[in-house]
This record gives structure tokens, sequence and C-alpha cells, in this order.
């Protein structure tokens, strides 16, 4: 039975890397589909749709801080062709290489295969999003062993969700979904001891799905890994002093909870770091303390819709995509008739995206915004997707 355990558990930590593997090529997709390094190229005469230059690529690596040196930007490539992730465009050669070559992410050519392992992440992470998104709340600070874990829920509560929300057609159905999303890597029990029953045990997702992923965590297969004995990314525990590089801060289990998740390190959120103000899910747009987030207006001067909207104003209108990460998206919007952007995380995913300061937001998730204040903006963005579409206007200089 213990055999039959660690297998079980071998195979998820393996299916798990993949999952991870998965998830960075899509960011870096979409932030190169963002940056029009990806774009229809001609070559011999002939056109090649969606695609980039491996030289050019390595360079924007290093640029954008992705890879210290040509040499590892090489090997993180590799690794995204040796999970069929991206490939020649003429599938000529087998390894990456930093030459004028031309290569494509599968996803943008349909060629990406979909695999058993495939739909069983791609499931995982639409629960995902659907849980978190839930008003019914069901994950949530809970506590097995005298040990609290964030984000927790109880086997017997994720069957009774996926029957009511439809995603199951009986109690069975539910735990075979549950189980094989644990032996992909994509749930666990929270300290990883037992396999997915329907009853009293806890589980959280071992994938953080909104975390924004750094591309040198692929060398190391062990990276974003969940490990044994309370080591759950959402587990609170004694802080470790020595371990100050942890995602998330922890306490006793006989004390308050301060600030269970990841801080930036940016002039933005370094002062909440520090504040006593109490969360219990992660810090986002919606509840950074306004006297944290520069308070006095970046706009030169106020501006009307009018004015935005009117024939020849010096006004350019972009449309960016921001993959969210598990601090949310890093930018934050004051003001009113038009919203605008009062700062932005340069760490953050916003910043990758193209969104600087003083910028007015037009439309977010295909909703136009422009006649609505900050907080009804922020609500919107925050029970949004993951991944947000915005539609934003910035000076002409």
């Amino acid at each position: 039975m213990e055999s039959l355990q660690n297998s079980v558990k071998k195979k998820a930590t393996e299916r798990h890397y993949k999952a991870e593997v998965l998830i960075t090529g899509e960011q870096l997709r979409l932030r190169l589909h963002d940056g029009k390094l990806i774009k229809d190229r001609r070559y011999n005469l002939r056109t090649y749709p969606n695609c980039f230059v491996a030289k050019e690529l390595i360079d924007w690596l290093i640029d954008h801080k992705e890879a210290p040196d040509r040499e590892t930007a090489i090997k993180l490539m590799q690794k995204l062709m040796d999970h069929n992730i991206i490939h020649h465009v003429c599938d000529g050669h087998s390894e990456f290489k930093d030459a004028k070559l031309l290569y494509r992410f599968r996803k943008d050519d349909g060629t990406f295969p979909l695999t058993k392992e495939v739909k069983v992440f791609i499931r995982g992470q639409s629960l995902y999003e659907k849980l978190i998104s839930s008003e019914d709340a069901i994950m949530k600070l809970q506590e097995e062993n005298g040990v609290k874990y964030q984000r927790a829920v109880f086997g017997c509560e994720i069957v009774d969700w996926l029957i009511k929300e439809g995603e199951a057609s009986s109690r069975t159905d539910a735990v075979e979904l549950c189980r094989r999303e644990l032996e992909h890597g994509i749930i666990q029990h929270v300290s990883n001891r037992h396999h997915f029953f329907d009853g009293n045990l806890l589980y959280q997702f071992r994938i953080n799905f909104r975390r924004r992923r750094r591309l040198t965590e692929l060398l190391s297969e062990n990276s974003g890994t969940a490990q044994e004995s309370h080591d759950s990314p959402f587990c609170l525990r004694k802080l470790n002093p020595e371990q100050d590089s942890s995602s998330f801060l922890s306490v006793q289990t006989n004390k308050e909870i301060k600030v269970v998740s990841a801080v930036r390190r940016s002039s933005i959120t370094s002062g909440v770091a520090g504040s006593t103000a109490f969360y219990n899910t992660s810090p986002s747009l919606a509840c950074l303390p306004s006297v944290e987030c520069n308070p006095k207006s970046v706009l030169k001067r106020p501006v009307t819709n009018e004015e935005l909207l009117s024939p020849g104003a010096p006004y350019l209108k972009k449309t960016l995509t921001i993959v969210g990460d598990a601090v949310g998206w890093g930018f934050v919007v004051r003001g009113g008739r038009p919203c605008y952007i009062q700062a932005v995380d340069p760490g953050g995913p916003a910043a990758a995206a193209g969104i600087k300061v003083r910028q007015f937001v037009v439309s977010a998730n295909s909703r136009h915004v422009m006649h609505l204040d900050y907080k009804t903006v922020s609500n919107i963005i925050m029970t949004g997707p993951r991944t947000l579409v915005m539609e934003v206007m910035e000076a002409i200089e």
C-alpha cells in the first residue's frame, strides 16, 4: 500500500512539473504576442504566420531578465521544445538554436498535442478559476492535525460542490474526477499523505494557476512542487527566518494571520508588507490601502472623456493583455469618467504587458468603463478572469 502511494506521489510530481511548463509556456506566448515578437514573417518567398526569430527572442529574454545569458536562454527554450510547446516552423530542427531561425508556439498553429494529461490539466485549471471566483467560498482557512491551511476544503465539500455546479453527475463521478486531478499533480491532500476520499480530509490545489512564472524555474524539475509534511504553498506554519525567500509568510497556529500571500518586491507594495492590516486572501487591487498607493494624482491636468474621444485628439488607443499572478495584475487605478493608471509595479504582469502610469482605461474584459469610477472598474477587473484584456489610451508625446 505504501509503495502504491509513493508511486502515485512520484507520478503526480512529474505531471505537476509538466503542468508548470505548460503554464510558463502559455504566459510567455501571451507576452511575446503583446511585445510583437510573434508575427507573420516572410522567408524564401513563403510567409510563415505567427512565428518568432530565435536570435531576437534570446535578446528579448535577456533584456527582460528572464535569462541571465544566451546559453541559459537556449536551455530554457529547449525545455519548451522538449514539452512540445514550441517547434521549428518546418520541423527541420529538433534543437533550439541561437540563430536567425523561425520557431512557433504549437498553440498558434493548432499542432499542440491534446493528450490525456493536457485535458486533465485544462479541466483542473477550469475548476480552480471557478472555485476561486465562486460566491460559496468553500476554499478557506481550515485546520488539520494542529496545522492551519489557507484555501483548503474538505473532500466531501468538493464532491458536493462539483455536483451542485454540474461538473459531476454523481458522487462516484466527482471522486473519480478529483482522483485524476490528484494523480496529475493538480490537487493534493494538505500534508500529501492521502489519496482523494469523499470525507473529512483536507485538500488544496497544488498549483497556483494565477502566479506569474519565471522562465528560470524550468531549469529545476523540483521548483514549484509541493514538499512533504506541511509544505503546501498555502500552509500556515511557524516562519523560518532563514527562509525569507518564501512566497508566503506564515505564523504559529495560535496566532492571528497577518499576511499570508506573496508581496511583490516593489515600492508599491513595500509599505503593505510591513503594515498591521490583516488579510485572509491575496492582496489585490481592491484591498490595497489607498494610503500606500500614492494618493496624489499622477495626472498633470484633468482630462475628460470628450477630450479623449474628440477627433484628432493626441491620444493613442492600445489593447493590452495582462496575465495575472498570485498577487494580482500589478497596477492601481484611480479617478473616474475616465479612470487612469495611478501606479504600476515595475516587476509585475501589468508592466510586462505595457501598462504605464497616466494611461486612461477605456474598457476591461470587453466592458466599456469610461463612464465609471475607479472602485467600480476595480471590481470589474477583480471579478474577471486571470487573463485581463484592457483597452487604454495614452498621450502621444
